[in-house]
């Protein structure tokens, strides 16, 4: 689970070292009007780009975040990019699904409504990720490609599953199914995708998706075993999160991990 801090920010409970820290922005305590209320990051959804802006420098002030983060222009591929070379040589916007650092006071942030949000460090402290895992690009392998950033063997790396829509709400079509079959590293990998999903009654060719159980079984093939989180429906939690699938024209949390400089 998280911790609530105020009502504008969920902290990640997970066994982090120190050094490490994490958030998760909550839709209210911002300046943003409907439907963006009120506390929308993103700046390519039609909201007001000067109260965008004033969300991020909130957002930086609120968390004592050494830097502004670095923002990414998600496409839901797989393409991961590193803090640290890209803000010595900045363009607008950074293409990717996904950012590393190994650097302290540079942060990793994926905005999301209903997708995904994937947190990962190490246990030793040295280095953290952030990916953006909505079905499409965790089908393509984009946590696979965020592991296999981290020096350390898997079995040193830490995941936190944040917020996205529930198994309960998120239907898709059997082609999404056969997706994640063909794309499984292993039979065990294989059966944990066929378990994800549920046949809708009464509908052919209709499932209810685990994003939750997908994530987890995509991490564990790939030697991941400290997992946390995955306990949010984005889509029926409307006080706190933003969903697409919700209400198209909203907003978007972010999820936030960064190194702290200090033991």
């Amino acid at each position: 689970m998280a911790v609530q801090m105020a009502d504008h920010f969920l902290i990640p409970d997970w066994p982090v070292p120190a050094g490490v820290k994490s958030a998760i922005t909550l839709r209210s305590g911002g300046c943003s009007s409907a439907p963006f209320d009120s506390n929308n990051l993103a700046m390519h959804v039609e909201d007001c780009q000067a109260d965008v802006q004033s969300n991020r420098n909130n957002l930086v002030e609120t968390l004592a975040l050494p830097t502004q983060p670095l923002w990414l222009d998600q496409c839901h591929g797989t393409d991961l990019v590193y803090v640290p070379d890209y803000l010595q040589e900045p363009q607008q916007p950074a293409t990717a699904d996904g950012s590393y650092s190994d650097q302290a006071d540079t942060v990793c942030a994926i905005l999301t409504a209903d997708c995904l949000p994937v947190l990962f460090c190490n246990q030793s402290a040295t280095q953290v990720a952030a990916a953006h895992a909505g079905w499409r690009g965790l089908c393509a392998g984009i946590l696979r490609k965020t592991v296999a950033t981290f020096k350390h063997s898997p079995d040193q790396v830490m995941a936190y599953l944040g917020p996205a829509i529930g198994p309960q709400v998120f239907e898709v079509g059997a082609e999404v199914l056969q997706a994640f079959l063909q794309t499984a590293q292993n039979k065990d990998h294989k059966q944990a995708v066929d378990k994800a999903f549920t046949p809708v009654t009464g509908i052919a060719g209709k499932y209810r998706a685990d994003l939750y159980a997908l994530a987890r079984a995509e991490l564990i093939a790939c030697g991941v075993t400290h997992i946390y989180g995955g306990n949010y429906c984005t889509y029926t939690d409307q006080q706190r999160f933003y969903s697409y699938r919700r209400e198209s024209k909203t907003g978007r949390n972010a999820s936030l991990i960064w190194l702290s400089g200090q033991a």
